[in-house]
This record gives structure tokens, C-alpha cells and sequence, in this order.
């Protein structure tokens, strides 16, 4: 996966593209994709995801889950503004192991977390948290 790049993704037949947030351009609709290629975005605040719908995003990262940052969302922030998409979303920021379980009260599709993967060397098994 690339980042910010749709073309450049297409073109090394690369398997998505990540949009960032900041990335607010509608313009990416004009580039024919190919099957299994996914694009990605991520976003902190409604007005994100609504951008990140009309770029035709097949999910979305929402962050920060858990307070690592300032702005972190928190767990009722997060369920409201994920009622208010039909992307699938992807919980992202402060997971550890000690709020794993917390993830079930969401309607994630999945989760990620650079810190938890590398303290642990290991997958969750399904069903874990």
C-alpha cells in the first residue's frame, strides 16, 4: 500500500493506496481501479469522513481511540461518529492490551496499533478481545 499516491499505486500494481486526512482532493474518483485494490483514508472528525465518502474510500482509520494525544475521541466519540458513516471503520490510536476489550463495545471492522503489534511480536487470535 501507498500513501497519497492513486496513480503511482495503479501503476506499480500495488494492492491500495492510503489517503491521509489532510487529503481533501474529490478528484481521485477519476482513476479507474483496478478489483482487490483498496483505498483507504483516515479521519479524526465528521467533516473528514464525510470527504472521505465522496473520495469513495472502501474504509477508513478513525483516530485517536484512546487517549495518546490530546484529541483523542474516547469511546463514545468514536461509537457516535462511527454511526454516522457506512464505511467500514478501522479503530486506530493507543490500543494496548490492557483496552483490547474495549474494542468489542465498537462497530469496528478491525483495529490497528504500531505499538501494541511490536510489544508483542504476535496476532491476536480471533476472538482474543
Amino acid at each position: 500500500m501507498l500513501s497519497n499516491n492513486i496513480k503511482l499505486a495503479l501503476k506499480l500494481d500495488l494492492d491500495g493506496v492510503y489517503l491521509p486526512s489532510f487529503n481533501r482532493s474529490i478528484k481521485i474518483n477519476i482513476y479507474s481501479k483496478k478489483t482487490k485494490f483498496l483505498v483507504i483514508g483516515s479521519a479524526h472528525n465528521l467533516k473528514e469522513i464525510k470527504i472521505k465518502e465522496k473520495q469513495n474510500v472502501d474504509a477508513i482509520f478513525l483516530s485517536s481511540l484512546f487517549k495518546k494525544k490530546k484529541n483523542y475521541l474516547g469511546l463514545k466519540r468514536f461509537k457516535i461518529l462511527e454511526s454516522k458513516t457506512t464505511l467500514k471503520t478501522i479503530a486506530l490510536g493507543g490500543i494496548n492490551k490492557n483496552n483490547l476489550k474495549k474494542i468489542n463495545l465498537l462497530n469496528v471492522y478491525g483495529f490497528a496499533s504500531i505499538s501494541f503489534f511490536n510489544k508483542t511480536k504476535k496476532r491476536p487470535q480471533k476472538g482474543a478481545f
